[in-house]
């Protein structure tokens, strides 16, 4: 039987950071992107795909707020909802071509998916992720007062529209992500998923709000029955004293020894701390399977046991 592997793809696997960003731009990376998920598939891994959104979203809420004016602007989750279409279909364009280059005709879908958050996450009360563009103090209280938005002072550069980043649930679509999962190649829970809280006559309600998507793409791991959780990022591995001089590559982390590491301020949150602690997540929850965080052009590799680094529980 294929082993099953939900890969989370970082921001470098969607958009070069020296390049402009348009969305023929993103096209371009995302070729390249698709090629090594392509490698993946051909050696018979059943995958399935999850992405960030961050600079995609926030872009499109600027462009919904600049243009408030000719038309209403777009609730945060609707605008979730739409980076989903929009990187999703470049995936599936690149990755469908990516494949049939190699003779495998296996369909590639991407899939609207809402996740479900609890309405009283701690994020909530604190929201800390930045979006969208820079405003002075001036607008930016305006904005509290007339939306109810919270805003924070972001490191001298001005004031920004700050939301919740509230742990994942439940994947809403999942019954269709396993129905689909043996013939098609998967996309979904794309920026850690559309987030949406359960009212109380059963009905789903959009909230402002960015869930991780390593959170995401573990808690679909688990859901689907995942043999592995692949972490892709811009390191080959995950390391300590990170940029210092006495940097240390890791091969091979057990649970005891990440939750260590997390406790020493080893990673930076943000970064590389969610990653490492998506990954000591599955494999908790699965102590006979196992994580592995490590680059986009070392993914097969790291499959194969040559690098990258692999968590397993113990």
């Amino acid at each position: 039987m294929a082993q099953k592997i939900v890969v989370a793809l970082g921001g470098n696997a969607l958009q070069s950071g020296n390049g402009p960003a348009t969305a023929e731009a993103q096209l371009e990376v995302v070729k390249h992107t698709c090629e090594r998920i392509a490698e993946i598939a051909e050696r018979g891994y059943e995958v399935g795909v999850v992405h960030g959104n961050g600079p995609q979203v926030g872009r499109i809420l600027l462009a919904s707020e600049t243009a408030k004016d000719v038309t209403p602007a777009m609730p945060f989750d609707v605008c979730g909802a739409m980076s989903q279409g929009y990187i999703g279909y470049h995936l599936q364009q690149a990755l469908k071509f990516a494949l049939k280059k190699r003779g495998k005709d296996i369909p590639v879908v991407t899939l609207a998916t809402q996740v479900v958050v609890d309405a009283e996450d701690p994020g909530f009360k604190n929201p800390t992720k930045p979006i969208g563009p820079f405003y002075s103090e001036e607008e930016a209280k305006a904005m509290v007062e007339e939306k109810g938005y919270s805003v924070k002072e972001d490191a001298g550069r001005g004031w920004r529209r700050v939301v919740a980043s509230p742990i994942p649930k439940k994947v809403v679509e999942i019954d269709s992500v396993r129905r689909l999962w043996d013939s098609t190649i998967v996309i979904t829970c794309g920026g850690g998923g559309i987030p949406v809280v359960e009212k109380e006559d059963g009905s789903l309600e959009g909230v402002a709000a960015v869930i991780d998507k390593d959170f995401a793409a573990e808690l679909l791991a688990e859901e689907v029955g995942a043999d592995a959780l692949m972490i892709l990022t811009e390191v080959e591995k995950v390391a300590i004293n990170f940029n210092k001089p006495n940097q240390e590559n890791l091969g091979h982390l057990t649970y005891a020894e990440a939750e260590k590491h997390c406790a020493d301020g080893q990673f930076a949150p943000g970064s590389m701390l969610p990653k490492v602690q998506a990954a000591m997540k599955f494999v908790k929850a699965n102590p006979d399977k196992k994580a592995i965080i490590t680059s986009l052009d070392k993914a097969v590799d790291a499959l194969e046991g040559n690098t990258g680094t692999v968590i397993t529980f113990a």
